[in-house]
């Protein structure tokens, strides 16, 4: 029998000599391999991904390797440097005998884009396929590959296929393997239907600063300490290139080539966002050309949309948003914006419906929308996006406004509005205070009066000022006396949320006088019932209580039944705090009339508002059960704050009820109501709030002989108060302390006497000592 033996080789082709042919496979295929980029020293801030990668390739008993992992990504972001690092791992443990075969597409460079067919080639002959023996038709280069690569998987010669920056699945399904053994890495900057799919995200500020740090280490050696001594300059070179690796890998390299250039330089020139793409390139890398690559993909469609977006100056926009750039309707819109996120030119953001840009990529949008502004009709979709935040905002807040006017139908109820505000809030305050060209006055103020109560009741009073103050600059500049006005009020109303009295007095008044010039007798009232409500909370009891006696009289001559009932709210609580309690004139008999009036308008808010402030005073007189009591009033209280989500005030219930409970000797249910408001003043952030809460807290643990845990809540309760220079807080924490303390003097037994001593001693006598020390007296 003749026998023919072919090796060093794998043939596909028909072969004829002989009667039996035997294939033999070479020892080794070495070119496979030999593509392989070199893993970069510098990789940090992937464990997850990298393990997860790993993981798909490995095969073992009972474990199917996945055979297609698709990476993708925005460009910049790292993905060929990932999967070669995986690759490089994978081949240290041995998963791949056969060796790597890897292949750039450069599927965003339209001249020297990869076919199919010659990527092919390429790979069959790093197989060791002689050029002769490589069809000229795609499929059937195709089929010649994976046989190929099903021939050495089977004879234990398992390869890896590794295709980088592929741009569409058709330019990379002719080269993935089927036969069910080999596996394959694809990285694109599209999101490609091929497999299982590994989304790869920018570094978060400890990766990125970290990879800076290498970087230059490996440029310059590990004498180049640049990064560790200024850790603050890195972070802010971090956040200026927003995470991107590519980015921060021309930094280093920026950085590199001046061993004396100090971050700090660097940061600085990389602050102006209309020069940081320009200054983030170094000769032949450049942040602005990688983007070129996918943004000359974009249709115009597409492309106009992309332009378009950075109109908005907050972080996120809706679909529903973005439509009124398009002018289309938002569920055509939504498909732009997927295949701008499948691209990862946009991500999607959460919840569903919203898209967001990674911060380069959205100067890159902007330099190119301002390019073609006239084309794009930029100006006109501006003013629609402005008009719709303004439209909505103003149908939102008759949500909120406790008032008998309309209720807007765009929402379906608070909780409807409530929840659109909350996402929109920072697109609003943004839009609010963009400067030009993004923002616009009237859009300014107009979003200013809208979201005022909003921001109030979420308590965002840094961000109320922030946006009263852009306002009354803006008011001030065009000679805007309402405007002027309106500014000062609102302002005015968060500074004494945040108990800067003194502002909050100068800034109301002033508004209280500019609506006087401008004749506006209702706006004034208004002003001047805030004004006595700061007057109060900065202890100006009888010039509070003046004020509001007025703005009660002259809302009831207004016929405005509802602003009569705040200002008698307000009212009703100085009289208490002056002690004035009961009587025609007095506290209880005020708050009453208030009551009256909210429960005849049918406002529950109003209604609870009222509850809560009677209740200490009916406390106060020992009205504590019954119908019309304290506990049953604050309880009703409680409940409304709660349906209406108004968290702070149903807080402030909590302590009353506590208060109220521990002298009815309930002083457990007393403990319980005080802790939870004590919760959900520590959970809003409301320290000064929480000081009060712990202060009655620890009262009524003592009461219910819980001294330990009694004197730690009083001791917090007086540091707290001490912080805010709340001397009268601190001092009646301060007596309640030393009150304890002559009170454990009677105590029957020398072994009660010495528990209780020792236990306030230490806490009185540093409170007492911090006292006398800051000029307090006991």
């Amino acid at each position: 029998m003749v026998r023919n033996e072919i090796s060093d080789g794998v043939f596909f082709h028909t072969v004829i000599q002989g009667q039996v042919i035997d294939l033999q496979l070479p020892h080794e295929i070495t070119p496979a391999s030999s593509g392989l980029p070199p893993a970069s020293r510098t990789f940090t801030g992937r464990d997850s991904e990298l393990g997860a990668l790993l993981e798909a390739l490995k095969t073992g008993e009972g474990q199917q390797a996945v055979l297609v992992s698709a990476v993708a990504g925005m460009p910049g972001v790292g993905k060929t440097e990932l999967v070669v690092q995986v690759a490089a791992k994978a081949q240290e443990r041995g998963w791949f005998p056969g060796g790597v075969l890897f292949v750039d597409m450069l599927g965003y460079d339209p001249e020297r884009q990869v076919t199919p067919e010659r990527a092919l080639d390429g790979l069959l002959r790093a197989l060791g396929i002689p050029g002769d023996h490589i069809p000229t038709d795609m499929q059937d280069r195709s089929r010649l590959f994976l046989s190929a690569l099903g021939t050495l998987a089977r004879a234990g010669r398992r390869v890896l296929l590794v295709v980088d920056n592929a741009s569409e699945a058709s330019q990379v399904t002719p080269l993935l393997p089927n036969d069910g053994i080999t596996a394959s890495l694809v990285t694109s900057r599209h999101m490609l239907d091929i497999g299982a799919r590994l989304p790869l995200d920018v570094l978060d500020e400890e990766a990125g600063v970290l990879l800076l740090d290498q970087a230059l280490n490996e440029a310059l050696g590990p004498g180049d300490t640049r990064v560790k001594d200024a850790l603050t300059d890195a972070a802010a070179i971090m956040g200026l290139c927003a995470g991107l690796p590519l980015a921060l890998r021309i930094c280093a390299a920026l950085l590199a080539d001046f061993p004396t250039r100090p971050l700090s330089s660097l940061a600085q020139a990389l602050e102006a966002a209309h020069t940081r793409l320009d200054r983030l390139s170094r000769e032949e890398r450049a942040v602005r050309a990688a983007f070129d690559l996918s943004y000359q993909r974009l249709d115009s469609i597409h492309a106009r949309l992309f332009r378009l977006l950075p109109l908005n100056s907050g972080p996120s926009i809706s679909s529903e948003a973005a439509a009124q750039l398009t002018y289309e309707d938002p569920f055509a819109t939504e498909q732009l914006l997927q295949a701008l996120a499948r691209a990862h030119l946009i991500k999607g953001d959460v919840p569903w419906g919203r898209w967001r840009f990674h911060d380069l990529v959205r100067l890159y949008a902007d330099e190119h929308g301002l390019a073609h502004a006239k084309d794009d009709m930029r100006d006109a979709a501006q003013t629609r996006l402005h008009q719709y935040y303004v439209d909505t905002a103003r149908a939102a807040d008759t949500h909120l406004r406790h008032s008998d006017g309309p209720i807007s139908s765009r929402f379906s109820d608070r909780d409807d509005a409530l929840q659109w505000l909350d996402a929109e809030r920072a697109n609003l305050v943004a839009t609010a205070t963009a400067a030009p060209p993004l923002g616009r006055p009237e859009t300014a103020l107009a979003l200013t009066f809208a979201i005022d109560d909003y921001l109030n009741f979420r308590r965002r009073f840094d961000e109320g000022i922030s946006l009263a103050d852009s306002a009354l600059a803006l008011a001030q500049r065009l000679g805007d006396r309402r405007g002027e006005a309106g500014a000062l009020a609102i302002r005015g109303v968060m500074q004494r949320q945040v108990r800067r009295f003194d502002k909050s007095i100068e800034d109301l008044a002033l508004a209280a006088n500019r609506f006087s010039e401008l004749g506006d007798l209702y706006s004034q009232t208004d002003a001047l019932t805030n004004l006595g409500r700061t007057l109060r909370e900065a202890r100006w009891l009888r010039e509070s209580i003046q004020i509001l006696i007025r703005t009660s009289a002259t809302f009831n001559d207004l016929g405005d039944r509802q602003r009569e009932a705040f200002a008698l709210d307000h009212l009703g609580v100085a009289l208490q705090e002056l002690g004035q309690l009961e009587g025609e004139a007095g506290a209880i008999e005020v708050l009453n009339r208030a009551l009256g009036i909210f429960r005849d308008l049918r406002d529950l808010s109003g209604e609870a508002s009222v509850l809560n402030n009677l209740g200490p005073a009916l406390h106060k007189v020992g009205r504590l059960v019954g119908e019309g009591g304290a506990i049953e009033g604050l309880s009703r209280a409680i409940d409304i704050f709660r349906k209406f989500g108004d968290r702070h005030r149903e807080a402030a219930a909590h302590m009353n009820l506590g208060a109220a409970l521990c002298d009815f000797g309930k002083f457990e249910e007393a403990i319980e109501a005080l802790k939870c408001a004590r919760e959900i003043y520590r959970n809003l952030g409301d320290r000064h709030a929480e000081a009060g809460a712990l202060n009655n807290l620890g009262n009524a643990l003592w009461m219910a002989q819980e001294f330990e845990e009694a004197v730690d809540m009083l001791t917090h309760a007086a540091d707290t108060y001490h912080d805010f220079c709340d001397v009268r807080g601190e001092r009646t924490v301060l007596n309640s302390l030393q009150n304890k303390f002559q009170e454990v003097q009677g105590c029957k037994t020398a072994e009660e006497k010495a528990a209780y001593d020792a236990l306030l001693h230490a806490a009185a006598k540093r409170l007492l000592r911090r006292s006398e020390g800051s000029g307090q007296s006991d």
